[in-house]
């Protein structure tokens, strides 16, 4: 009895997540943010596209571009506005936090692959790759 009451209880929350909403449709963003992964976790874009990303979840994310692998000549790229991987790592949560519903966007000028992720879900393998042709 207490396994079926248990499971009843789950199966409420559950159903309770999914009816909620951020307010944010599917045809707002390029790539989604979910618990712990963006989606997809590589994206092929045209040099000079916008890409925008959207924050649908429930919980806080960032996108927040790994400063090693920025090409050469390549604008820095994180939420928030910051101009360093470092400064975007101080700078988190006061600036650069996603929270449900929010997008971030960033024009990719200069071909090459961006490697980005997300601060407090990168220890769980929140990653994704940007390849500008």
């Amino acid at each position: 009895m207490r396994r079926r009451n248990l499971l009843a209880t789950v199966g409420a929350g559950a159903v309770a997540l999914a009816g909620c909403s951020t307010g944010l449709a599917d045809d707002e963003y390029d790539v989604g943010m979910t618990a712990n992964q963006f989606q997809p976790s590589e994206v092929t874009v045209s040099a000079g596209d916008r890409l925008v990303w959207g924050n649908p979840s429930s919980r806080g994310h960032s996108v927040t571009g790994y400063q090693a692998s920025i090409p050469d000549g390549a604008a820095y790229f994180a939420s928030g506005g910051f101009d360093s991987e470092q400064a975007a790592r101080d700078g988190y949560p006061n600036r650069g936090n996603l929270v449900p519903g929010d997008t971030y966007a960033h024009t990719f000028e200069v071909p090459g692959e961006y490697r980005y992720f997300c601060i407090p879900h990168e220890r769980v393998g929140m990653v994704g790759t940007v390849v500008v042709e």
